[in-house]
């Protein structure tokens, strides 16, 4: 996109250079006629007067890349579009390109693919979902070794290299779902920690929310509750749950640790004598019409459009303005239930 400086803008409208800088800040005469032309060419070329602080001395363009999974795969990050055009529409006019490349969820040598183009493409900076943590961390390490810059999003994994990683405390996020089960659900009964179709995550990403919903019960001198762990994938029908839950003489709740809550939702129909209080994240649309009916409890909202957002962001401020990078950005633990999702779903 060409970047317009105020001689140019004043060619264009047939105006001094100084008309225009008293047109852009609102500070001066200016007569209405030279008024109208330059706001004219000021809409034709949507100028963002408020963007237009870029230092003179600082006149480089910039590509970031963001390698996403493929939201038409995993509906989770579908949100991730509109956190990818806000970032675009606010740092366009100040050289600023970002470059959208996805990978397969479910498949390593997908990851590993889009990563390697992206690499010979040779970007300032890129921001990663880390899906698969070996591979990640090797990608990574070859970023920093091309002095390419790296945010990661929505899993968090150890690495020097990283420079930002924007998402939730998802330890603290497990024990926020831990109170909310024990609000529910009686004192001494079972509750289902259920991992479902681990491929599309980060083991560790699962892992971590499960360590705080049990740290929680640890911890509690007041409830007796039997916790246990059920990793189940789609490709058997989740058999494993559906035994575990067909099994159980005293299941009150089930922790459901991925976005897929409303396949487990839509399992329990199968039960109809059963009372099981479900909790899980995210704002799909299949969960939230779960939320709605009743069958879900409560959702934990991730903000996925907001991760990628802010890690956008702080990666052009670094560019544009010398912004030093903050390390982490820990989003707030929303908890969303049938009475106020609405007021989420257009953040």
């Amino acid at each position: 996109m060409k970047k317009y400086t105020i001689k140019d803008i004043a060619q264009l409208a047939g105006v001094s250079k100084g008309t225009v800088d008293r047109v852009i800040h609102k500070r001066g005469k200016v007569s209405e006629k030279a008024l109208e032309k330059v706001n004219k060419i000021l809409a034709e070329i949507d100028y963002q007067p408020n963007l237009m602080a870029r230092s003179l001395k600082n006149n480089k363009d910039y590509v970031i890349c963001a390698l996403l999974p493929n939201p038409d795969i995993d509906p989770y990050w579908k949100p991730c579009k509109k956190g990818i055009d806000q970032a675009y529409n606010e740092y366009k006019s100040l050289g600023i390109t970002i470059d959208t490349h996805l990978f397969d969820p479910t498949d390593t040598e997908s990851f590993l693919e889009v990563n390697a183009k992206v690499l010979k493409l040779n970007p300032d900076a890129v921001i990663i979902a880390p899906l698969f943590y070996n591979e990640a961390k090797k990608s990574i390490s070859t970023y920093s070794e091309a002095n390419i810059l790296v945010s990661i999003i929505n899993n968090r994994i150890g690495s020097d290299d990283i420079n930002n990683f924007v998402g939730q405390d998802l330890v603290q996020s497990g024990r926020i779902a831990a109170r909310l089960m024990e609000m529910i659900t009686p004192k001494d009964s079972e509750i289902i920690i259920a991992h479902l179709d681990e491929f599309f995550h980060n083991a560790s990403f699962m892992q971590q929310k499960e360590k705080g919903f049990r740290d929680y019960f640890e911890n509690s001198l007041t409830s007796d509750y039997t916790l246990t762990t059920c990793n189940s994938i789609e490709s058997n029908h989740y058999k494993t749950l559906y035994d575990a839950i067909n099994n159980s003489k005293n299941i009150s709740g089930i922790f459901v640790t991925t976005s897929k809550t409303y396949k487990v939702a839509k399992m329990l129909e199968d039960f109809p004598n059963l009372s099981i209080k479900i909790i899980g994240y995210d704002l799909l649309e299949k969960n939230l019409n779960y939320l709605n009916s009743g069958n879900i409890d409560f959702l934990i909202h991730q903000n996925p459009k907001q991760q990628i957002y802010l890690g956008l962001s702080q990666l052009a401020e670094h560019f544009l303005f010398d912004k030093p990078i903050t390390e982490e950005l820990l989003l707030p633990i929303d908890i969303i239930n049938s009475e106020n999702y609405n007021s989420y779903l257009n953040q």
